[in-house]
């Protein structure tokens, strides 16, 4: 019959995926789009503010659960509840506490940007796990704290998805410095530390000439200090973006709480102790002060 499309499970018009889920898209026609987007267990996920008032996003749980970030509050969604976005002013944010499947709703087209997103962020992600897979969950790690401290620094929506995903790639560069020198237990040399000084500039070039080419900068700053003392630049104060003073520090907590080759890794307690102790020569006491704030909330100090 002219008009009457029947499609089977597991059938698309066009699919992309990677290795944090996927998203179909299942029908399209006249601007509106329907998805059927899949995010595996512990991801995060955001819904951008639309360049239109009439945009109209509904995402409905078909199984698993999410915590949606909405201010301060965390509300638990699950499978059969639903939400939607109409003149949407800020990033909004949500977490998957399992596997989770979710309807997509959207009238108007959102799925080449989604998908073009995907994949960059596969290939990218890809390139960063060939190195070491430490690097991975590091960055992961840095996100959590990077994200919080964006948001309570009240950071427009655009810097906050640019910070998502920058800290969760910011030392992709790493994947061009030998192994013997990431994982050398001892001090490194004058020529070993240059190898560590270039990781900046390759991840920018990474990034450059895909969606996420936007992060370039904040990858190449992310060591910079605030005052100049950091590389690859030496570039200081606000010179410095927002961006990478925000990441600077969220990287630097989760060092100091990690292990490492030459160390083990220190309490939260002591980690807070040194942070204070460079702040202002080297982190932004502003968005240290932000994280203080998010491990107090947390009750780890």
């Amino acid at each position: 019959m002219e008009g009457l499309h029947i499609c089977k499970r597991d059938e698309y018009l066009e699919k992309s995926a990677q290795e944090n889920g996927s998203i179909s898209l299942l029908a399209k026609g006249h601007n509106n789009e329907i998805m059927r987007q899949i995010i595996k267990k512990g991801n995060m996920a955001y819904i951008n503010p639309g360049n239109s008032d009439e945009l109209l996003e509904f995402l409905y749980i078909l199984d698993g659960s999410i915590t949606l970030h909405v201010k301060d509050e965390k509300l638990v969604l699950k499978t059969g509840d639903y939400f939607y976005v109409n003149r949407l002013k800020e990033l909004a944010q949500f977490e998957t506490n399992e596997d989770t499947e979710m309807l997509y709703f959207s009238n108007q087209p959102v799925f080449f940007n989604i998908s073009k997103r995907l994949n960059d962020l596969r290939e990218i992600a890809k390139k960063s796990q060939e190195k070491d897979l430490y690097t991975h969950d590091h960055g992961a790690r840095v996100q959590h704290y990077a994200v919080i401290i964006a948001n309570k620094l009240n950071l427009p929506k655009e810097k906050i998805e640019n910070i998502f995903f920058a800290s969760l790639f910011h030392d992709i560069g790493k994947i061009e410095v030998p192994d013997y020198v990431l994982n050398k237990p001892g001090k490194l040399t004058e020529e070993e530390m240059e190898y560590i000084k270039k990781h900046p500039i390759t991840g920018m070039e990474m990034v450059n000439d895909t969606y996420y080419e936007d992060l370039s900068k904040i990858i190449l700053q992310h060591h910079e200090w605030m005052n100049g003392g950091g590389y690859p630049n030496g570039i200081k104060g606000d010179e410095i973006c927002i961006e990478a003073r925000i990441i600077a520090v969220a990287d630097a907590y989760d060092a100091l709480t990690t292990n490492r080759s030459y160390r083990k890794g220190f309490t939260a307690q002591k980690a807070v102790e040194i942070l204070n102790s460079e702040a202002g020569w080297k982190y932004d006491p502003e968005v240290l002060g932000k994280l203080m704030e998010a491990l107090n909330e947390e009750k780890i100090v």
